[in-house]
């Protein structure tokens, strides 16, 4: 079914019968159509007769995100997670309220409070890593924080004290070489001796 067959569908559903609950389906497809003062319109005459519809007040609440109404968005979602504590798409909400004004702790917690729902979403996990790159002290790191290796041993190098000389040579007896000399010089005394 088309979208706007089924938008039509739906308006005639809820004029026909102003009370059925068919007015959070049309509040959420205008808000996916991003005609979101006519989904918070829906949803405000809607909740008139369903207080306690929990979806339909999400749908309000994040078309009034969209319609940069945060007080009203945020007490809308909050009402919702009083009821609902972990209705995710009620945390998404508030943490988008946070997040569009400027509240980036606020939003940090919230994001990291939905992903504990909805695990392994690369969408949420992307805006955590962003928000938390921005919010959270950076621990520093070895490869891109200090100095490098060479920098270290240059600046040890510049700031150690100078070596001391080097020892003089010692004599090393070679037992091979004392050998050898002890025989020559017991050759050259006895041609001395023949000599004589």
């Amino acid at each position: 079914m088309a979208e706007s067959s089924r938008l039509d569908d739906l308006r005639r559903r809820v004029e026909k019968d102003p009370s059925s609950i068919a007015f959070a389906q049309l509040a959420e497809e205008y808000r996916r159509a991003s005609m979101f003062q006519e989904a918070v319109d829906v949803c405000r005459t809607g909740l008139n007769v369903h207080p306690t519809y929990l979806s339909a007040r999400v749908t309000l609440g994040r078309a009034l995100v969209e319609l940069q109404q945060f007080a009203d968005a945020q007490q809308e979602l909050e009402q919702v997670l009083q009821t609902a504590p972990e209705n995710l798409a009620a945390i998404r909400g508030l943490a988008d309220v946070f997040h569009r004004q400027g509240a980036l702790v606020e939003a940090l917690a919230q994001y990291r409070a939905a992903l504990t729902l909805a695990r392994h979403d690369p969408d949420l996990e992307q805006t955590i890593a962003d928000l938390a790159r921005q919010v959270e002290p950076r621990q520093p790191t070895h490869a891109t924080e200090g100095l490098s290796f060479e920098q270290a041993a240059r600046e040890f190098l510049v700031h150690a004290p100078a070596p001391p000389p080097p020892p003089p040579p010692v004599a090393v007896e070679d037992p091979v070489v004392t050998a050898l000399g002890k025989f020559l010089d017991a050759v050259h005394v006895t041609r001395a001796e023949r000599s004589a």
